[in-house]
């Protein structure tokens, strides 16, 4: 079965608020099982346009993925990451095909 992702890209207005969302989320996160793979590292923009913070979570579903981010833990969360930053985040299910070969 193919993992799922959130992909995030944010613009945090409020750090002192953004803090409470990241205290906050811990919940969510850890009973749907998620794992950080990116979490506001170096980046550079090499094409489009882009928001100062990127984040990458992998969870073991689509489903599990969907449920985090509809459960009330999650909603709770939201509500504190909606008042002290903007973004964008999408929720893809991940590739389990062939890959290139050398």
């Amino acid at each position: 079965m193919a993992k799922a992702y959130w992909v995030a890209r944010v613009d945090v207005q409020d750090p002192d608020a953004y803090k409470n969302y990241v205290a906050a989320n811990a919940e969510a996160f850890k009973k749907y099982g998620a794992r950080f793979l990116v979490r506001a590292g170096r980046f550079e923009t090499m094409e489009g346009s882009s928001r100062s913070r990127n984040v990458v979570i992998e969870f073991d579903s689509y489903d599990q993925a969907m449920a985090c981010y509809k459960s009330p833990e999650y909603a709770a969360a939201k509500a504190l990451r909606d008042a002290a930053s903007e973004g964008d985040l999408v929720i893809v299910e991940g590739y389990d095909g062939p890959q290139p070969t050398d």
